[in-house]
């Protein structure tokens, strides 16, 4: 026995099959780098993997691929996340449910990429009473398909522990919300808040806002425009409203939710960035601030408008910069559409001398445009014409340069 093995270790040496090692040298040496060997090694064991997973789940995968015009790749990830599931039943009991519902196929195909365990959910005891809770709140037919293809992960939220308590929540607090539209908006710009738990999250923060002095319409205000806030830990809630207060801001004053609102809407490096546009254009730091403190939203205004205002206002009409200052929100009115057409305006007014005293131009980008329209066009008669042709020309020279 010993005998016929030395034998055969002897017959397999002298064969001229190189091991591993060689072959790899040889291999390495005659054709590829050893990083692409590697790569190349890589990519053929990931696509027989995937094949392999392909072929074990074919059903499924096959039905995603043709039905929802799912990738391969797309496919593959749900297959293999769902690898138990082999029969595509549930996913075409879901499409049935859609369809019924009066879905797009765009629609559904978006609710079901962006939440994909949706496919193998109860229809009756998970999706169906979820569906009749949003139907209830006003979302029916087409603006159902649509909120439900942005947020079909709300399906697989808790409707007795996480949806209905939250938006109770929200609703008490946007009392003035009858056909539930705020609502709506609050849940499309975060459905966020309405995923998490609302005794430890949402109710913390409001307890955390009010105490802040931010109650009423104010907080309403702010969870419709910012719901995110209300998502945060506490703690970064406190450290925004400890920095928005380092400003100057106090508790209690009705501007501090419009300062909150405003630096909850940019990073810190953007708040700097738009500080220092300040600051390269004559402002001090000092005054950058108080400018924020009398008009926490002119820090949202694109830097293109503020270069824009500043180039206007200093250089153009040569304001003092201290007018700015006490009135930060003439840099926040739109330049085509009012700061200009007012301008050429006046423009007219005082080389005709219809007026004999020439008006503040501050004050008149104050006015509604109903006040401006019966103040400086309709009542100089004869004029009135001429005057509206520079108002309305410069308006209709900025919409073809819109459209151009």
């Amino acid at each position: 026995m010993v005998h016929s093995i030395a034998l055969s270790m002897q017959a397999l040496k002298s064969l001229s099959i190189p091991p591993p090692y060689h072959f790899y040298k040889r291999f390495v040496s005659d054709s590829i780098k050893p990083f692409q060997f590697l790569f190349w090694y890589s990519l053929s064991s990931s696509t027989k993997a995937k094949t392999q997973i392909l072929e074990n789940n074919s059903p499924i995968a096959d039905y995603l691929i043709n039905t929802f015009k799912f990738t391969e790749t797309q496919a593959l990830s749900i297959s293999t996340r769902f690898y138990w599931v082999k029969s595509p039943e549930k996913p075409g009991s879901l499409l049935l449910f859609f369809q019924n519902l009066g879905f797009s196929e765009s629609d559904i195909r978006s609710a079901v990429r962006t939440s994909p365990q949706i496919l193998f959910s109860d229809i009756d005891k998970t999706l169906k009473p979820k569906i009749e809770f949003f139907q209830e709140l006003g979302l029916v037919g087409s603006e159902l398909g649509k909120f439900i293809s942005r947020n079909s992960m709300l399906l697989n939220v808790s409707l007795e522990r996480r949806l209905v308590p939250c938006i109770e929540i929200i609703k008490n607090i946007l009392s003035n919300d009858e056909d539930n539209q705020d609502l709506f908006r609050v849940l499309r710009r975060c459905n966020k808040v309405v995923r998490g738990d609302p005794q430890s999250g949402l109710m913390g923060n409001i307890a955390f806002l009010k105490s802040c002095g931010i109650v009423g319409s104010q907080l309403s205000m702010l969870l419709t425009r910012q719901p995110r806030l209300f998502t945060i830990k506490e703690s970064k809630l406190r450290d925004l409203v400890s920095r928005v207060l380092d400003m100057g801001f106090a508790v209690n004053s009705r501007m501090l939710v419009y300062a909150l609102y405003t630096v909850s809407c940019m990073s810190n490096e953007t708040f700097t960035r738009k500080l220092e546009l300040f600051q390269s254009s004559g402002f001090s730091s000092e005054e950058c601030i108080q400018m924020f403190r009398k008009a926490p939203g002119l820090l949202r205004t694109s830097e293109e408008k503020l270069k824009l205002g500043f180039e206007f206002f200093m250089n153009t009409i040569n304001l003092e910069k201290s007018v700015l200052v006490r009135i930060p929100s003439c840099l926040m009115y739109s330049m085509d559409k009012r700061v200009m057409p007012r301008y050429m305006v006046l423009q007219v007014i005082n080389s005709e001398k219809l007026l004999k005293r020439e008006p503040s131009f501050i004050h008149v980008l104050s006015l509604t445009e109903e006040e401006f329209l019966a103040k400086f066009i309709a009542k100089f008669g004869n004029d009135a014409e001429k005057l509206l042709v520079a108002y309305k020309g410069h308006l209709l020279d900025c919409s073809c340069e819109d459209n151009s």
